[in-house]
């Protein structure tokens, strides 16, 4: 068995959880298979490769379970997941935790740069790619990124796992043997932080817990086995996992699986009937595609996620009668929803409020353990039963107070509003770019600029974008020779770099704006590139 390093949980919180019957007892798989028996003829998944039933997905899953272990695959070990929203994804999802493997969520758009320094930190024993994307052969680069890897056994591809011949009976005794040999408090996945510095950390989530937070958000919205969830958004990231596979599941309801092409998508929502959405900001000009009025005549919940919402985006995607709110998170833990009894004032002003009982939020003067008052603005910095206390491999954890609350790096108020006491995120301290819902940390990038042998200084700054949200303008003082975006985009080529962490406009200026006391200006940067947007017409 691999060693995977646990979460720092005190003991005595972790009693208090499982008191508040909070924390369960049973591993994901064993919560996942409990669901499958007590719904077994509801549509599991449905997506545009076709649909599986909780039996069928059950029996599927033990049988592939199987299939993994005999191929010498252990409990505990770490299992690289790079794929894209398709019906065999949610398949091996729960095909790797029955096995007792743990899932490593990254992104099919990572590359190199990314992959190496994760797989080897966790000392990943697998790789699971999808053939056939756009764009990349991820199946040739799985093979290899495992070359010369020191832990590295096997390249598993969607689609095509191992599957026991065993009948299910059989198959079912071995996976629960499997999994009476895991503590409900074991990591069962590593999720990826935003960074705020150099590549993502990586971010221990536990059976019970992890559960919990999908339990938790499918309460927060009232689901029952009746509902259809649409989910848009990549599904092997955090908000994909919780709220688009083992929320829904763990009320029995069904998963309405799709890309983000809204042209793609909305055609199975509304066949589908949907009647829960999940939109990222990429997806905000949903109301206006055509079958919208259709999708939204079964809608009774609608969130939004990813950046400010206008009073007219609620009044269009809700104009069905779905009640909209807005969704915060993280994938360190948090959850912060939009009460659905919420006033228009508190659904337009905030982003809502925790979703558990025992969730606990603090708002700090930044840099120090101080309290600020409600309605002033201070770092948002939290603590909980599905929150993390600590990252994988840290031994110093100086994301974190003294407590315990983690530090989110997000500027946020209290807002006191419908009895509640409801959050306001004003900003980040973090130096990140959130495109598309894709976090760039601006100082990994900007290193990797700095490699270039034109480039003398350099400033990565979000520009504001109408369908991301946001995209990265690097500022650049070069050596005097000419220095273009496709020069810098090559250089990232090279290095091995996910795409959506490049530049998408490259501004060579004679020197960076600097403050007073001589610190770099981003905000100046940022306003300087947003003007000129606006002088182009791109930005309103």
């Amino acid at each position: 068995m691999t060693a995977t390093r646990p979460a720092r949980f005190p003991d005595d919180v972790v009693g208090t959880y499982r008191d508040a019957g909070l924390w369960g007892r049973r591993t994901i798989a064993e919560e996942f298979h409990a669901v499958a028996v007590a719904h077994p003829d509801h549509d599991a998944v449905v997506a545009a490769e076709g649909r599986l039933t909780y039996a069928e997905l059950d029996a599927r899953t033990d049988r592939l379970a199987v299939g993994l272990a005999d191929l010498g695959l252990e409990p505990g070990d770490p299992v690289i997941v790079q794929v894209t929203n398709r019906l065999e994804t949610v398949v091996a999802w729960y095909a790797l935790l029955k096995a007792g493997l743990v899932p490593v969520a990254t992104l099919a758009a990572h590359r190199g740069h990314e992959i190496a320094h994760i797989s080897r930190a966790v000392g990943a024993r697998a790789h699971l790619v999808e053939a056939d994307t756009r764009g990349a052969d991820l199946v040739a680069f799985a093979h290899d990124q495992a070359r010369d890897h020191p832990t590295m056994r096997h390249v598993l591809v969607l689609g095509d796992l191992p599957a026991a011949e065993l009948d299910p009976d059989a198959a079912r005794e071995r996976v629960a043997g499997i999994q009476r040999g895991i503590d409900p408090d074991d990591v069962a996945v590593f999720q990826l932080s935003g960074g705020t510095t150099g590549v993502p950390k990586l971010i221990p989530r536990l059976h019970a817990e992890y559960w919990y937070n999908a339990r938790a958000y499918a309460a927060v919205l009232g689901w029952t086995a009746a509902d259809r969830v649409g989910h848009l958004i990549p599904i092997v990231h955090n908000a994909g996992i919780v709220c688009g596979v083992h929320a829904p599941h763990s009320v029995g309801a069904t998963l309405v699986l799709t890309d983000h092409d809204l042209d793609t998508a909305m055609p199975l929502l509304v066949a589908e009937g949907t009647t829960s959405v999940l939109f990222g900001h990429v997806h905000y000009r949903a109301p206006a595609h055509p079958h919208y009025d259709e999708l939204a005549a079964t809608l009774r919940v609608v969130l939004l996620s990813g950046a400010k919402v206008s009073e007219e985006l609620f009044a269009a995607t809700g104009r069905g009668g779905a009640r909209v709110g807005q969704l915060f998170g993280m994938a360190e833990g948090m959850f912060l929803v939009t009460p659905l009894d919420a006033s228009p004032e508190l659904r337009r002003t905030t982003v809502g409020v925790p979703i558990s009982p025992l969730d606990e939020i603090r708002v700090l003067e930044p840099g120090t353990e101080e309290e600020v008052p409600d309605g002033e603005v201070g770092e948002l910095c939290c603590r909980g039963p599905y929150t993390l206390r600590g990252y994988f491999g840290e031994d110093r954890p100086q994301a974190f107070t003294s407590e315990g609350f983690y530090r989110t790096g997000d500027l946020a108020a209290v807002r006191l509003l419908d009895g509640h006491r409801a959050l306001s995120v004003e900003g980040r301290i973090k130096d990140l770019i959130n495109r598309g819902g894709e976090k760039i940390n601006a100082e990994e990038v900007e290193l990797l600029l700095l490699s270039h042998p034109r480039v003398v200084e350099v400033a990565l700054v979000a520009m504001p974008d109408p369908r991301l949200g946001e995209r990265g303008c690097a500022f650049v003082v070069g050596d005097g020779a000419p220095l273009t975006l496709d020069d810098v985009r090559e250089h990232l080529r090279a290095l091995d770099v996910a795409k959506y962490k490049w530049p998408e406009r490259v501004e060579v200026v004679p020197s960076l704006a600097r403050t007073k006391v001589g610190k770099l200006d981003k905000k100046a940067m940022a306003a300087e590139i947003t003007e000129t947007l606006r002088s182009e017409g791109v930005v309103p």
